[in-house]
């Protein structure tokens, strides 16, 4: 029996005079079973139609479908606003407080490329920024590049690549999303006349890499469904993009692409890869019409990536059971791997995270124990060194390094007590010269906050660490009301940094704390094997062992406990209110991949296919029945959950909007409890949420108000 669109949904949202959430309806969804069948098992999805295609979301005038779909979002925004009525004013101070901190008229630290020194401006009440260059010292006069503010009036989202200028200095190429589905249009520009070039490339990943002719570039195109970065293409400025050569096409629908400039420009790099697997191809860069070359074909298992200076190839590498990888060198020709020799070993206790290559010094990216270090050597090992950076825990990386034959490293630098810093280090005397802290506004004092970090015992006896901050005078009594985030898939270490927003939430007597759990890659490289595929619960019970150990030990208590995650850090929420509900307050889930299986068993979705070696193929029952165990949407019991609050984007590609809101759906009609469902769809954004500077902290605001009402503080 058809049912009009009203019907469809019950959508009580009326306060009858009074603010009381216990008299406010949330929406509910129609129930529409629609069957999936794997494996002689049967799941039944009752809100399967909310999945809308691209063309739907897309369309002027809605169909039946989308206007249902539209309905059900918009009756959640509505019903989201009304739960939170109460906190409204709390929420707009987070905002201005947030937005407080921030130094409005702000700009980076110039970089030198070419000739050039490049930067970007931000302005006062200005949500994006400006990109100005200046030729041959800081003091020389400004050049206006692009004002990302101008290219955004009108537009309820923008995101600009950053420029890409060719060799000659003379013309400059980026990208621009209006959409939020990380498709790029590419445009030119005459950086000598101001003129626009007709030139316009579309659906790509919005970054170019220049040939020294000035004329020759390539770029990453993409599957229109999927988004899968799938090809390589030449174009010559002034052509028709329908005349450009693809010059690699990636078949295997598990793999994506791209390609790269190495250090010395000798060399372009195309890039395939896969979560286990890696494969490059070379040209000369005075070459630029010529065959991309196998640099070492793919192998299952084998993961690499290359860079070029003087006259060899660094290599590294987790070939030969070298699991935390180890450095290599090659001859410019034949690249194979039979023609390695290794510069850096493998050790069983150091991570081996990336390289940066000078002309006359090698810099290392390793991790142990948790931590980042920066080591500093000479390629003919007299000079082998780590900086030396002062704190217990803290965060140090490589920065916007352009100049090979330079002696200064440039890095960056930050802690959970020490906002963001980029230091100049020189190589060769080991000074240190801070370019910037960032600043931040009002009454900040760092000497009022301090940091530890701690080992957790999980279940199966593994230590994990947790990184904590909170304000000078906290007392492990039990009364605290306490964060604890974590990410922990993909080998993604979540790193201790400063985050000024957190202040908020410390300056109200929050403990805001990070746990290092399995599925990253803060142990090495075992650390994220032991919490991918057969091993994912891992990441969970390490996350639900934390948040007891914290309770236990008189951090907070499970009435003040709060967790939080994003994308696959929202699968980790959906998994242990599952599992624990009991264990915390409230939880929040920012754009949550909770629609395991289903997702994973249509390649048809955006990042499906290159991520079966992640969570498993679903194809495969052994996957398909360990992730059905903890599948967050497929796990929804009829029990308790606490407090929830979950946010995503209508126009999100990584994950998309209906993995959410079939889960808040779901868990509204089978929850037992009274608790807060509540959830935000930005009808305007996708996976990041909104572009603005300052825009995008709304969601912040709106998370730290929920949290913050629960513990009971008001201002």
């Amino acid at each position: 029996m058809k049912r009009s669109i009203l019907s469809l949904l019950i959508i009580t949202l009326l306060f009858a005079g009074c603010s009381d959430r216990g008299k406010v309806t949330p929406p509910v969804a129609e129930k529409n079973p629609h069957d999936l069948v794997s494996h002689g098992d049967t799941r039944i999805d009752n809100y399967y139609w909310m999945r809308l295609s691209d063309e739907q979301k897309g369309a002027e005038t809605p169909d039946e479908q989308s206007s249902k779909v539209l309905s059900y979002l918009n009756a959640e925004n509505a019903y989201l606003e009304s739960v939170m009525a109460d906190a409204e004013e709390l929420q707009e101070n987070l905002f201005n407080e947030i937005v407080g901190r921030i130094k409005q008229d702000d700009e980076s630290v110039p970089a030198l490329e070419n000739g050039y020194y490049y930067y970007t401006k931000y302005s006062e009440g200005k949500e994006y920024p400006v990109y100005y260059r200046k030729k041959d010292a800081p003091e020389a006069e400004e050049e206006l590049l692009i004002d990302v503010n101008i290219l955004a009036e009108g537009k309820s989202y923008c995101n600009v690549t950053s420029p890409r200028i060719s060799m000659d200095n003379k013309i400059m190429a980026y990208g621009v999303d209006y959409l939020s589905r990380r498709r790029y249009d590419i445009h030119f520009v005459n950086l000598e006349t101001g003129e626009k070039l007709d030139d316009t490339l579309s659906n790509t990943t919005g970054s170019v890499v220049w040939a020294p002719d000035n004329e020759t570039l390539f770029y990453t195109g993409k599957d229109f469904e999927t988004l899968r970065s799938d090809k390589i293409m030449r174009h010559k400025l002034g052509d028709s993009q329908e005349n450009d050569e693809t010059v690699f096409f990636e078949s295997d629908e598990e793999f994506s692409t791209g390609i790269y400039l190495t250090t010395s420009e000798k060399y372009f790099v195309i890039f395939s890869s896969q979560t286990l697997s890696t494969e490059a191809r070379i040209l000369k860069t005075d070459n630029p019409g010529g065959d991309f070359e196998v640099f070492n074909p793919r192998e299952a298992d084998h993961e690499y990536s290359v860079d070029h200076i003087g006259n060899s190839f660094y290599v590294m590498t987790n070939t030969d059971e070298a699991e935390n990888f180890k450095l290599m060198r090659v001859p410019e020709q034949p690249t194979l791997r039979d023609n390695w020799s290794e510069f850096i070993p493998h050790r069983e206790d150091v991570l081996l995270q990336g390289f940066t290559l000078f002309n006359d010094y090698l810099v290392l990216s390793e991790r142990m124990n948790a931590l980042n270090n920066i080591r500093v050597m000479s390629y003919n090992g007299t000079s082998d060194y780590y900086i030396d950076f002062g704190e217990e825990v803290y965060t140090a990386r490589p920065g916007d390094n352009r100049e090979p034959d330079s002696k200064i490293l440039r890095y960056n630098y930050t802690s959970l007590t020490t906002p963001s810093s980029v230091i100049d280090f020189n190589m060769d005397t080991k000074e240190k010269t801070i370019m910037k802290e960032v600043e931040v506004l009002g009454d900040f004092d760092k000497e009022n906050y301090e940091s530890e970090r701690i080992w957790v015992t999980a279940t199966d006896g593994t230590q994990v660490p947790v990184s904590m901050v909170y304000r000078k005078g906290f007392e492990k009594d039990g009364t605290a009301p306490l964060l604890l985030y974590a990410y922990g898939s993909y080998g993604s270490s979540t790193d201790p940094s400063f985050n000024s927003s957190v202040l908020s939430l410390l300056d109200r007597g929050f403990v805001y704390a990070l746990a290092h759990i399995r599925g990253g890659s803060e142990m090495g490289r075992a650390w994220y094997e032991d919490g991918k595929l057969l091993n994912k619960i891992n990441t969970f019970t390490d996350f639900n062992d934390c948040a007891q150990y914290l309770v236990d030990n008189d951090y907070t208590t499970t009435d003040l406990l709060f967790a939080r995650g994003g994308s696959a850090g929202g699968l980790l929420m959906g998994a242990i209110v599952n599992m624990r509900p009991d264990l915390y307050r409230g939880v929040v889930a920012g754009v949550p991949f909770v629609d395991v299986v289903t997702t994973m068993l249509d390649p048809t979705i955006p990042l499906t296919t290159f991520e079966w070696d992640e969570w498993g193929d679903p194809r495969e029952k052994v996957y398909y029945d360990y992730m059905l165990s903890y599948s967050p949407y497929d796990q929804v019991k009829e029990m308790d959950y606490p407090n929830i609050l979950v946010t995503t984007g209508y126009w999100d590609s990584q994950v998309q909007y209906w993995e959410p809101a079939k889960w808040v759906a779901k868990l509204r009609d089978m929850k037992t409890d009274d608790n807060i469902l509540i959830m935000k769809c930005n009808m305007d954004a996708g996976h990041g949420g909104a572009s603005g500077r300052f825009e995008r902290l709304r969601t912040t605001a709106l998370e730290y108000a929920f949290m913050l009402d629960l513990a009971g503080i008001k201002e």
